[in-house]
Formats: C-alpha cells, sequence, structure tokens
C-alpha cells in the first residue's frame, strides 16, 4: 500500500495533466520536474555537496535545453539551450577550477547531466507540442509503466538469466520479457481509447521499440547509481524513490518516439 497508492496517485495526476492540461501547464511542470531531477543527479555526482548558488547556478544549467524547447522560443531552439548550458559549465569550472581535486571528471559528469536531463526532457516537451502530443505521451507513459510492472513481476515468478548482471543484478531476461508482453497489450489499449485512426500494428511495433530503448534507459541510470554508490536518486516519491527514479525509462525513449512520429507522419 506504501507504494501502490502514491504510484496511482502519480499516475492519475499525470494523465490529467496530458489530456486535461494545456501545452503551457505541461511546460511548466515539466521545468519543475527537470529542476527537481536535476537537483537529484547533481547530489548523486557530487557527494561532498554545494553551495547554495554554485547548486542552484548548475540545476538551471542542466535544465536550459528543456526551457528553450517551448515553440514560443521561435527563433531559439533547445540546440541554443544545449549551447548555452555547455558555454556556462565551462566558465563555471574555469571559475572554480581550483576548488576541485578532480575537475575534468567532474566537468564531465555535468555535461552528461545536461545531455541527460535537460535535453532528453526537451523531447517530452516538444512531444506534447505535436498533433495529439498529450495522448501519445500518455501512451509512451503507458508503455513504460507497464514494462516495468511486467518485467517486476515476471521476474519475481519466472526470472532465472540475468539481463545486465554487472549493472543492475535483480534484472533477468524472463522479466524484460514479461514486460514487452504487457507493455503491448497495455499499448495497444491505450491506442485504441486514445489516439484516433491509429494502425495497430504500427502501435504494436512502436511499443516493442520503446520498450527496448526504456530498458536501456533504465539501466542507463543504473549505471550512474552504481558509479555514484547511490540506491534511489532521491525520496520525493515515497516508495518510488526520485523522480529520475521514475523517468529514466521515459526520457530515453522520448525522443524515440518524436522521431518516429515526425518521420511517419502520425
Amino acid at each position: 500500500m506504501k507504494r501502490t497508492l502514491p504510484g496511482i496517485l502519480i499516475a492519475v495526476a499525470w494523465v490529467l495533466l496530458l489530456l486535461a492540461g494545456t501545452p503551457i501547464h505541461f511546460y511548466l511542470v515539466m521545468l519543475c520536474v527537470v529542476a527537481i531531477a536535476a537537483y537529484e543527479y547533481l547530489k548523486m555526482t557530487f557527494k561532498e555537496g554545494l553551495g547554495i548558488f554554485s547548486r542552484a547556478f548548475l540545476i538551471l544549467t542542466l535544465g536550459l535545453p528543456t526551457v528553450f524547447a517551448w515553440p514560443g522560443c521561435q527563433y531559439i531552439s533547445s540546440q541554443f539551450g544545449l549551447y548555452l548550458s555547455f558555454f556556462l559549465t565551462t566558465l563555471y569550472f574555469i571559475k572554480r577550477y581550483a576548488h576541485f581535486d578532480d575537475t575534468y571528471e567532474r566537468f564531465s559528469r555535468v555535461v552528461f547531466g545536461i545531455v541527460y536531463v535537460g535535453v532528453l526532457a526537451s523531447y517530452l516537451v516538444m512531444l506534447r507540442y505535436i498533433p495529439q502530443g498529450g495522448s501519445w505521451l500518455v501512451v509512451l507513459s503507458a508503455i513504460t509503466a507497464g514494462s516495468d510492472s511486467g518485467a517486476y513481476y515476471f521476474g519475481r515468478t519466472f526470472g532465472k538469466r540475468k539481463l545486465s548482471p554487472h549493472i543492475s543484478p535483480k534484472k533477468t531476461v524472463e522479466g524484460a520479457l514479461g514486460g514487452l508482453l504487457s507493455s503491448v497489450i497495455i499499448a495497444i489499449l491505450f491506442s485504441w481509447i486514445l489516439l484516433d485512426n491509429v494502425n495497430m500494428f504500427l502501435v504494436v511495433g512502436i511499443a516493442i521499440l520503446l520498450t527496448g530503448v526504456g530498458i536501456l534507459g533504465d539501466l542507463a541510470e543504473s549505471i550512474i547509481k552504481r558509479g555514484t554508490s547511490t540506491k534511489d536518486s532521491g525520496r520525493l516519491l515515497a516508495g518510488h524513490g526520485g523522480v529520475l527514479d521514475r523517468i529514466d525509462s521515459i526520457l530515453l525513449a522520448s525522443p524515440v518516439l518524436y522521431y518516429l512520429l515526425i518521420i511517419i507522419g502520425v
């Protein structure tokens, strides 16, 4: 119950935001989500802590690609946000160079965080602005959530072969296959309810691809947590860890869905 009830409340709030809220509402919420995710990332990668000014500056720096993903920035793209983030990070480490023993490693960690948090999250904003973007985001969320749940229950019941023992020892091949089956079924259901004139064979293909990419996203965060000796990215979501723990799969999957929809013109 400690894990189930918060999960249900989070899911309901997310769906209501996507289906009942406007794109600008989603954009503003995503700015908050990215700020929290950036805070969690910096907390994991700077174990000895940062000063208030440094932390606030780097949170802003990590989030700039998402800030500039808003279509209202007609002449400025998220790529400009990426450049500005890198530029400001460079200035920061030049200024603070003497304060770190391993400056290049920390510089690299922040640059990775810009891409991992700011750039990937910007695609969620851009997805919301395409036709039926809110509905597609619900489908994407359902695919990643269904994959996580299916993998957990199938893994506990049938799991024997480790998927990636050195990165995430609890994940199994059987769990991944169970997650794939669950995500396909859920994708078909949500697409049938929410999307107009969509080819279900296309939905199945998209679900399979996004499930695979989502698993990679989960493993990517596991690499960060193993490298920083962190169990959860945070404690904000009771029973569910931090924000990054909840969005790791969807972060890596959102650019794939965005470009697929652009290419096939859905």
